[in-house]
């Protein structure tokens, strides 16, 4: 996987506090290469947090049988994108910690956690639908991992192949919507094709 595109942001913005969001669609690669990511921050000394946008979806109650359609409450009500906005993106650069609501799946709570954030280095958000409209500018820069639905869905543990129509209501239609609506590939600042 191209790892140059970061380091090379880094590279260009030495002593500033950036905010890298790391946006593709489920299965694309997005942790891989996170975790490459935080290995070089750690290994080159640089300050950083990584934010999963997965710790902060909202509880089951929410998020499944509401009465919209399974597409609409995976991309409208599987985060509370507003609260995301004023609790955690709007206080990005104005705060030296975040008071954040993180999802327990176990359990289906949300649990208060402090998270620090560094004066200096890099703010890493990673998740799915991270250009969407309430969140996209608050981003310095976007890496967008490309990878076409049938190699995403390879990368499914058989198990989760066998939902195939969870898939067709709920995921890949919030998957076109977002595509069609965002165009992700198009408003980002830089494409890996994974």
């Amino acid at each position: 996987m191209d790892f140059s595109v970061f380091e090379k942001i880094m590279y260009n913005n030495e002593s500033k506090l950036i905010v890298i969001g790391v946006d593709g669609l489920s299965r694309s690669g997005k942790t891989t290469y996170v975790n490459m990511v935080e290995k070089f921050l750690v290994d080159n000394h640089i300050d950083h947090v990584c934010l999963h946008l997965d710790d902060f979806i909202e509880t089951r109650s929410k998020r499944y049988n509401t009465g919209f359609e399974e597409w609409e409450e995976y991309y409208f009500l599987q985060w509370n994108a507003e609260k995301l906005r004023k609790d955690m993106f709007e206080q990005l650069r104005n705060s030296t910690f975040l008071k954040l609501q993180f999802y327990d799946g176990e359990k289906d709570v949300q649990i208060p956690k402090d998270v620090n954030i560094p004066s200096t280095g890099c703010i890493l958000i990673e998740g799915v639908f991270l250009q969407r409209k309430e969140w996209k500018d608050y981003f310095d820069y976007v890496i967008y991992l490309n990878c076409d639905r049938e190699t995403r869905f390879r990368r499914e543990s058989e198990l989760t192949q066998s939902r195939l129509e969870k898939f067709k209501k709920r995921y890949w239609k919030a998957e076109d919507y977002y595509l069609m609506n965002v165009n992700p590939e198009e408003s980002a600042d830089y494409i890996i094709n994974t």
